[in-house]
């Protein structure tokens, strides 16, 4: 015969783990009134019980999606089966604070829920159960490590002095574009320029006051392009921009704008005040040309005419 009071102390135990147990357990009724929260739901919410048991649950946590949890406690009823969410899908079901200092970077608890049908002793559903699991740790963690990933990512695609696309990627980027040329044509315009007499810029005043005139050019080309352009710095004091939905014409205009804008900068160095000017060739895409490097060579051979005919000008190519 069962003793009364070992069942008791049984159920006095169970008690004690559910308060100290370090995750969340909050019992419902199919009707979302809170009948039962361990310690965990109390102090990170700081909700009293007394404030708490016997009130809906949307009232004591109004910031709980009121459609988005009654889907998922409906579906657990229904289906008598277990769902679960996680912080990847919504970072929080409850909005409690994050208290943690080590992951005090983020504000409130990153949260994995059980969802879990109560079944009564007659076998039906009466209650729901909600297990918070508190992985801020976890999740600050892999946002962390994404952002890191992500920070990597950018630095092997874009070039440290000008902040502009680097060579390789741009360059990716304008194959990209070409084969989608080749299926869908439309104006595409390519602009090759270079700072004219640089060498005697680096062999005069330093390789410094060289840098900051490569910036200023690289500002120049962010200052004056527009979202869907593609800008990279080619290789030394090179540059290259793809115009997307320009003609020949708008393409020319743009390169002059461009050229007058950096002729009129005045480029503060630690040695002195410089300006510099830029020659620029222009090449529209065609049919004709089977690959991108027959684009590049292009717009390359204006740019050799321009230099050529006294430098400070933009060519457009012949093809």
């Amino acid at each position: 015969m069962t003793n009364p009071n070992d069942n008791l102390k049984e159920f006095h135990w169970l008690v004690e783990v559910l308060q100290t147990v370090d995750v969340g357990v909050l019992v419902l009724k199919l009707d979302y009134t809170i009948t039962a929260w361990n310690g965990f739901i109390e102090n990170n919410s700081g909700i009293d019980s007394a404030d708490a048991l016997g009130k809906n649950l949307f009232d004591v946590f109004p910031e709980v999606s009121h459609d988005w949890f009654k889907h998922k406690a409906e579906t657990v009823v229904q289906l008598r089966n277990r769902a679960f969410t996680t912080w990847e899908q919504r970072p929080y079901v409850f909005k409690f604070r994050n208290n943690r200092p080590i992951t005090g970077v983020t504000r409130y608890m990153y949260q994995n829920c059980t969802f879990i049908p109560v079944v009564s002793t007659t076998g039906t559903v009466e209650n729901l159960a909600v297990i918070v699991y508190d992985v801020t740790d976890v999740a600050t963690s892999k946002i962390k490590l994404k952002e890191v990933n992500e920070k990597l990512a950018e630095l092997s695609r874009i070039d440290a002095l000008t902040q502009l696309n680097n060579r390789g990627y741009w360059e990716t980027l304008l194959e990209s574009e070409f084969l989608r040329q080749q299926r869908n044509p439309r104006d595409l315009c390519l602009i090759i320029f270079d700072i004219d007499h640089f060498k005697k810029v680096n062999d005069t005043w330093g390789h410094p006051a060289g840098d900051e005139v490569i910036r200023a050019v690289a500002t120049s080309v962010r200052n004056n392009s527009r979202a869907t352009d593609i800008s990279g710095r080619y290789g030394g004091e090179e540059f290259v921009i793809l115009l997307i939905d320009s003609d020949i014409e708008n393409a020319y205009s743009f390169a002059e704008r461009l050229r007058v804008d950096i002729e009129q900068t005045q480029v503060e160095t630690d040695v002195q005040t410089l300006n510099v000017t830029v020659s620029l060739g222009v090449s529209a895409w065609t049919d004709e040309y089977k690959n991108h490097s027959q684009w590049i060579e292009s717009a390359d051979q204006a740019l050799y005419k321009a230099k050529e005919s006294g430098r400070n000008k933009t060519v457009r190519s012949a093809s």
